[in-house]
């Protein structure tokens, strides 16, 4: 028989891959808070002078409103058409459905480098305005995911409490809309938050089809990287990382409630 690896050393090994993963992120915010006017670790004190430039900075603010309407219209449109795929994938049973499941999660699977050029090309071609183009890359690329949470949900929810509204009279589309939305709210919701994520982080897509008039945050990151390196950056990323942070553990939280 195989020995088993002790308790001990897979706890260690466990927080040597935690702090290895993590560790490169939490020094953001010691370089972030620097007084410094470049980058140094570890910093000679504490300032907030790097947020506060960013803040005020018209050319970051714009990115960041650009950032979050983007990601706004983009997680509409992609719950919309997650949860009507995913109704579709749970619910019906038709031929070829394990290759509609592929298909929806490809953009996933597929380097983001190839769907970017792709979009890039085919936007061009068709005359569809850079802005229009970005919002419908990042609605592609955050189906996939929303459609797995959305069908995870579906799967778990009760079909004989819709089933009971339906005996009562209910049309199956008001038994929808006043049983089953509402219950799996915390599902849609958790579908959203990952949903906004992804688009709020994404990078190829929006660097193919900005233009130097609009830039996304992660964009303006991109390019302040290759001309100026200051803790500007730092302030940014670290502005980011916590808000990613919340929004995840967020999304999380709605999907233990979802599953308890």
């Amino acid at each position: 028989m195989r020995e088993r690896m002790p308790g001990w050393f897979i706890r260690i090994l466990g927080a040597l891959v935690l702090v290895f993963l993590v560790l490169p992120i939490l020094i953001i915010f010691p370089l972030a808070a620097s007084p410094s006017d470049y980058l140094s670790f570890p910093p000679t004190g504490v300032s907030w002078r790097w947020f506060h430039a960013v803040l005020s900075d018209p050319g970051w603010t714009a990115s960041l409103r650009l950032s979050l309407g983007v990601a706004l219209v983009s997680t509409l449109c992609a719950v919309l058409l997650a949860l009507a795929v995913a109704l579709a994938l749970v619910r019906t049973d038709f031929r070829g459905k394990r290759l509609v499941y592929a298909l929806v999660l490809l953009p996933m699977i597929v380097p983001h480098i190839i769907t970017s050029i792709a979009v890039y090309f085919f936007f061009s071609s068709v005359g569809i305005p850079a802005l229009a183009g970005m919002i419908i890359g990042h609605v592609a690329l955050a189906i996939p995911v929303a459609t797995i949470i959305l069908s995870a949900t579906l799967q778990a929810f009760d079909m004989r409490l819709e089933q009971a509204a339906q005996s009562l009279g209910a049309s199956r589309l008001v038994a929808l809309r006043r049983i089953t939305l509402p219950l799996i709210a915390p599902g849609i919701a958790a579908a959203a938050i990952f949903a906004f994520l992804s688009s709020f982080d994404e990078l190829l897509v929006a660097l193919f089809l900005s233009s130097p008039e609009q830039q996304t945050l992660p964009v303006r990151i991109w390019n302040a990287v290759q001309f100026q390196l200051d803790p500007t950056i730092a302030a940014v990323s670290a502005l980011l990382i916590l808000f990613s942070a919340v929004a995840l553990a967020a999304g999380n939280f709605l999907q233990r409630k979802e599953q308890a």
